[in-house]
């Protein structure tokens, strides 16, 4: 029987500008499509988790607006359980500004909005209310204390606790003791190791590094590659289906979501890896973060060994 998943995190709307090129500073390109998408690491992680078969309980915060009350609605639409997700009356909703190029790679502005006062007796609450194993998904748009307090919370619980260290920042790193799952890519493993990740062996560098904090596994992701996976057994690159990718927005977001649920399935984490990488794969083919997050049924009909 699978367990539940908890994500703890943001909530966005995501405004983007498709453009043939990204801007250096200080220059304005013209952009030639726009559309408004619901976004924010934590909800795109959720409905990732959800659409591929996940028992998702997201833990949030939106302002009291319109775009809060329209991403209630889609989390609603989604089977998402909303019963923490709390609204600010004082704070507007998150925002992100995405630009786009014709290579489908994008530049990202966030304003944190009501995700900034996502605090953590609200988180506390959430996982108080837990009485059964559960996975616990987080990542770094949300204050730093609240992450590092969940991460506490569901460690000393014994839970599966998966930390996206997205977007960069520098987190206390004995936060990561004992943590079951940590998933930078390549820039967020560099920033918190030091490590500039180029190539397969810098990657397995950069991992050790992080397992010597404490953290069990480590999978660090490297785009069209693929991952590569370091645990007490095994280091290896676990490669991503070939692809022409649109809009690579979301795509981490996606394959963590993908991981959450295999694991919440019974899948080896090995297994979970190239499930979440195929995952992934689908979703840079599409434009847009949630829009782009493909169902279960898709990526099974897509990818036949992605059944369960």
């Amino acid at each position: 029987m699978a367990i539940p998943i908890y994500v703890i995190g943001s909530s966005n709307t995501d405004m983007v500008i498709k453009t043939t090129r990204l801007p250096m500073p200080g220059e304005t390109v013209m952009g030639t499509d726009f559309f408004m998408n619901p976004g924010g690491k934590g909800a795109n992680q959720a409905v990732a988790a959800a659409r591929l078969g996940g028992k998702v309980t997201l833990v949030a915060r939106v302002g009291n607006d319109l775009f809060g009350r329209q991403a209630l609605k889609q989390f609603q639409r989604e089977n998402i359980d909303t019963r923490f997700i709390g609204t600010d009356n004082e704070h507007p909703s998150g925002v992100a500004l995405i630009g786009v190029d014709a290579q489908g790679e994008n530049s990202i502005m966030v304003a944190a909005g009501s995700n900034g006062y996502l605090d953590e007796q609200m988180v506390e609450e959430a996982l108080e209310s837990i009485h059964e194993p559960a996975i616990i998904l987080t990542q770094l748009e949300i204050p730093l204390d609240t992450v590092e307090l969940a991460i506490k919370k569901g460690v000393a619980k014994g839970w599966k606790v998966i930390v996206n260290p997205a977007p960069a920042r520098l987190i206390n790193k004995a936060a990561f003791r004992d943590l079951y799952l940590l998933t930078p890519n390549e820039y967020e493993a560099e920033i918190l190791t030091g490590v500039r990740v180029t190539n397969i062996d810098s990657a397995e560098q950069a991992a050790q590094t992080l397992r010597q904090l404490g953290v069990s596994n480590v999978v660090i992701t490297l785009g069209s590659r693929g991952a590569f996976l370091h645990t007490q057994s095994l280091g290896k690159v676990i490669a991503a289906p070939t692809v022409t990718p649109i809009d690579t927005t979301a795509a981490g977001d996606c394959f963590n979501g993908a991981i959450a649920v295999a694991l919440s399935q019974g899948m080896e984490l090995e297994e979970a890896v190239g499930f979440a990488c195929r995952a992934a794969s689908v979703s840079v083919t599409r434009m847009g973060a949630q829009s782009s997050m493909p169902s279960r049924k898709e990526l099974n009909e897509i990818f036949p060994q992605s059944t369960l």
